[in-house]
């Protein structure tokens, strides 16, 4: 029984020491406290903020014609290479002109018979004019003798016929000269219609540049018709003035001007750390691939919407790369890949903080709750309720408080340094104060306002504590 009890009075002592444990830790804070969050810091600070439009494209010449036949034939003659400098007016090639001679030629022996014909039908104007003046006077003759009564009204009747038949045959011989005069004008028509065509089997250069593309050779045969575009068989291109065409996302667009500067980073000299100048000169209107038709454009519905920007290359910002002696004139070629930051805005000296600082919170959830209780007494349950109206989320950071917590504070942002990885702050923010910075996922989803933080350790003092 003794030992029955004494027992019993350990188990107590035991659960007494273990309440008591309980409750030092406790109060000294070793369970049940909240486990803080890992978080980096930065101060905010002021800086200079270059906010930038990006996108990749090809570089093009400004001005590049392309060459196609208007008559098909066969390449006879082909007086360029690739890469030669042309002038304007030159022979580039000559397209197989025999056909053409013989259809010229044809036309030709059409003008001159037309012009025969002509000259014929003046002949025969001339000869029914005397017919008709000899019935005139003879007409005359007779209508005085009818007068006098010495001939019958018939004889007198056949004069006056004879005489309308002359007049006729002058104006049917009239009106074959007329014929022929349009005669001699269609057959014109066709002789310049044929020299024209016999003209176009020389192609010429149409301004002054380089053969940027030569796509036929010598005995190729080549389709051209004046309806629509031929075999292309050349461009001419002037590659002093470059340009890189980019295609701009919509949400973009509308922050890109004309004149706005740019940095190009072209690939093929992206080893050697060279950067290039630009400006922008062209902005379409229309976004690219919009087509005319309902079906077309409900169609690209959900495709991206992208405008063309075009950016002139600054020859300053690449006349070392010209070495005339070395007949490196051209440094670009067309097709080349290239990346161009446009700057669109500028500011220097501004209250900044890093991208990741800034997220977004919904301060509609509150609302939410108090929808979801009961109706109030007075109202009817089969009474709609009337939907609240949603508040747009907010632009929030967490700025270091007191007792190692952070504080939810909104702030208004202005424009991003999308380089630098850094964001204006317009309002919410004083200069030196510390906000929360990292990791992305804390900052965006975990953290809420009173949270417990802690700084992180990085891996290196983590290193140097062992």
């Amino acid at each position: 029984m003794k030992k029955s009890n004494r027992i019993w009075w350990i188990l107590g002592g035991v659960v007494a020491l273990l309440v008591i444990f309980l409750f030092v830790a406790k109060s000294a804070g070793w369970i049940g406290k909240e486990k803080p969050t890992e978080v980096e810091f930065v101060k905010v600070g002021k800086t200079d903020i270059i906010e930038t439009v990006s996108a990749s494209g090809k570089i093009q010449p400004e001005v590049e014609v392309k060459i196609t036949p208007d008559v098909p034939g066969e390449i006879i003659g082909l007086y360029i290479k690739e890469g030669d400098s042309v002038k304007k007016g030159q022979l580039l090639l000559k397209v197989q002109p025999e056909n053409y001679i013989s259809i010229t030629q044809r036309a030709e022996a059409v003008v001159n018979q037309s012009k025969a014909s002509a000259e014929q039908a003046k002949s025969t104007i001339a000869q029914a004019e005397a017919r008709q003046i000899r019935a005139q006077a003879e007409y005359n003759r007779q209508k005085k003798l009818f007068d006098d009564k010495v001939i019958s009204a018939s004889d007198l009747e056949i004069a006056e016929t004879n005489l309308k038949v002359a007049k006729q045959d002058v104006a049917a011989a009239k009106a074959n000269l007329e014929a022929s005069t349009f005669n001699i004008r269609s057959a014109e028509a066709g002789l310049k219609d044929a020299s024209e065509n016999l003209r176009k089997t020389s192609i010429y250069a149409p301004m002054n540049g380089i053969v940027s593309k030569l796509a036929v050779e010598l005995g190729e045969r080549v389709v051209g018709t004046s309806q629509m575009a031929g075999t292309e068989m050349l461009r001419i291109a002037n590659l002093n003035n470059m340009e890189v065409r980019i295609n701009v996302n919509e949400n973009d667009i509308v922050r890109v001007s004309l004149g706005d500067t740019a940095n190009i980073d072209v690939d093929s000299y992206s080893l050697t750390g060279k950067k290039f100048k630009g400006i922008v000169t062209q902005i379409a209107n229309t976004a690219n691939g919009s087509g005319g038709t309902l079906a077309a454009s409900s169609a690209a519905t959900d495709a991206v919407t992208e405008f063309e920007v075009r950016i002139r290359i600054l020859p300053e910002s690449y006349r070392d790369l010209i070495d005339r002696q070395a007949r490196k004139v051209y440094p670009f070629k067309p097709g080349m890949t290239a990346t161009v930051d446009i700057i669109t805005e500028k500011k220097e000296k501004v209250l900044s903080v890093p991208i990741a600082a800034v997220t977004t919170r919904d301060g509609s959830d509150g609302e939410k709750k108090e929808q979801q209780g009961p109706p109030n007494e007075g109202q009817a349950s089969n009474e709609p309720v009337k939907p609240k109206k949603k508040e747009l989320p907010k632009e929030v950071v967490f700025v270091a408080d007191k007792d190692s917590k952070v504080k939810l504070r909104e702030v208004k942002t202005g424009i991003t340094d999308t380089a630098a990885g850094t964001i204006e702050i317009k309002g919410g923010l004083k200069e030196g104060e510390e906000i929360v910075s990292g990791p992305f996922i804390a900052v965006s989803k975990k953290l809420k306002d009173g949270d417990v933080v802690t700084k992180k350790v990085e891996q290196k003092d983590k290193d140097k504590k062992k």
